[in-house]
């Protein structure tokens, strides 16, 4: 019995201890919650991350160009450093835009002071305050009689004159700008049209929307008070979640897109540049250089345009292109149009200009020599120029041959009427 006695003595014991300490846990809970709700979190967070606040200028940046076009730093001579904040990622991001921003900018100046080109604003018909883009291109992109070369970069970020703004930033103005492209095509006589299809939309800041403080007040006083605990605890932990993930305060300016007329996407600013500007042009023949998103639109310009784009187009060149032609549903005739005009150099481990097979029936696939899809445009850049002066020589050799045969013709008809007279 005293055995007994004492078990029930020392289970009673335990359970009395398991409830104090469950009691105590209780009461440190309860005062963790007290003291978490008495942290204002957004300004715990601000005070984590710096403001959005970034340079207007390159030279604010304290970054330059050297000879080489490589980005580098003014003191140091390092190049560009994302990292700038460690544990800050989105920071860094954004200052990374914002020197992406300047970049454009950059870009448009040197397409304008080196290359001697112009702006055309689109839509060309703008009413009063209407939003617009535009195009750059050579004084004799319109009236040149024999060559004009047309320029369509991917999607993203990168504007007119741009393949790349990753390259520009940590490698060179030559892998990631189309300058050189357009230099060339300069040097080799052709007009020269640069197109800017993701310049989609203007962004403007919608307007801040506040809350009459007597129609919050009414609110506050109608809701019922269980439900309005229930909210106050899935604001508060939205708001630690927010923190937890991603460690920022800022709030950031909601914004709103107005969409440029007939230019709202890289395909239908295609088409527009086509309708009003490439097929008006005087060039007897016209090429063309897609890369990625831009052989994309190129071929809903084909869809669209099927017969146009065979008399007008000498050759097209695409590199990494990001078209299909079974999703894009084109027709035979363009398919085989393609298997005899274009030609896309493509990221793969092969030698440049190595043939690869082509997983679909619509034109030759080579090697770029890269793996990486950004640069395939600069890798393939001698290739690109060799490929349409062999596609010109091509058709000067075919026309000299129709012009012999003619007055072959016309000969042997001059000496047959002579005989029968």
């Amino acid at each position: 019995i005293n055995r007994k006695y004492n078990i029930l003595h020392i289970l009673t014991l335990w359970i009395s201890m398991a409830q104090v300490v469950s009691q105590e846990d209780r009461e440190r809970t309860t005062a963790l919650k007290d003291l978490l709700s008495r942290i204002d979190l957004d300004e715990l967070m601000k005070k984590d991350e710096p403001p959005f606040t970034f340079p207007e200028t390159l030279e604010e940046f304290e970054y330059a160009f050297n000879e080489n076009g490589q980005l580098r730093h003014i003191r140091t001579g390092e190049p560009f450093v994302f990292n700038a904040r460690e544990d800050l990622h989105r920071w860094n991001q954004k200052r990374y835009e914002a020197l992406g921003e300047i970049i454009t900018q950059y870009v448009y100046g040197l397409l304008e002071t080196q290359c001697n080109m112009t702006r055309v604003y689109l839509p060309v018909d703008p009413a009063e305050g209407e939003p617009c883009s535009f195009i750059y291109v050579t004084k004799d992109a319109l009236s040149n009689p024999s060559k004009l070369l047309v320029l369509i970069q991917g999607s993203g970020v990168v504007r007119a004159g741009q393949w790349a703004r990753r390259l520009i930033i940590n490698q060179d103005l030559n892998s990631g700008t189309q300058i050189p492209f357009i230099t060339r095509a300069i040097q080799e006589g052709y007009g020269v049209m640069v197109l800017n299809p993701n310049e989609n939309y203007l962004e403007i800041e919608k307007p801040e929307t506040t809350s009459s403080p007597l129609g919050a007040l009414d609110e506050q006083l109608e809701e019922p008070a269980e439900k309005k605990e229930r909210k106050d605890d899935k604001e508060g932990s939205k708001k630690k979640e927010f923190y937890e993930k991603y460690r920022n305060p800022q709030k950031e300016a909601e914004t709103e897109r107005i969409p440029i007329r007939d230019n709202g996407s890289s395909e239908e600013h295609v088409l527009y540049v086509w309708d009003h500007f490439v097929s008006g042009a005087a060039a007897k023949n016209v090429f063309i250089v897609a890369h990625s998103y831009g052989g994309l639109s190129f071929v809903e310009l084909m869809n669209q345009r099927e017969a146009e784009v065979k008399h007008k187009v000498c050759a097209v060149a695409l590199t990494d292109s990001a078209h299909n032609i079974w999703l894009q549903d084109t027709t035979k005739t363009t398919q085989d149009w393609m298997q005899q005009n274009c030609c896309n150099w493509v990221s793969s481990p092969e030698p440049l200009d190595t043939p690869l097979d082509s997983m679909l029936p619509d034109c030759p696939r080579v090697s770029a020599g890269t793996e990486k899809h950004e640069l395939t445009s600069w890798m393939s850049f001698d290739s690109i120029f060799h490929f349409f002066n062999e596609v010109l020589e091509a058709q000067e050799y075919e026309e000299s041959q129709e012009t012999s045969s003619s007055v072959t013709t016309r000969s042997g008809s001059h000496k047959s009427k002579h005989q029968d007279l």
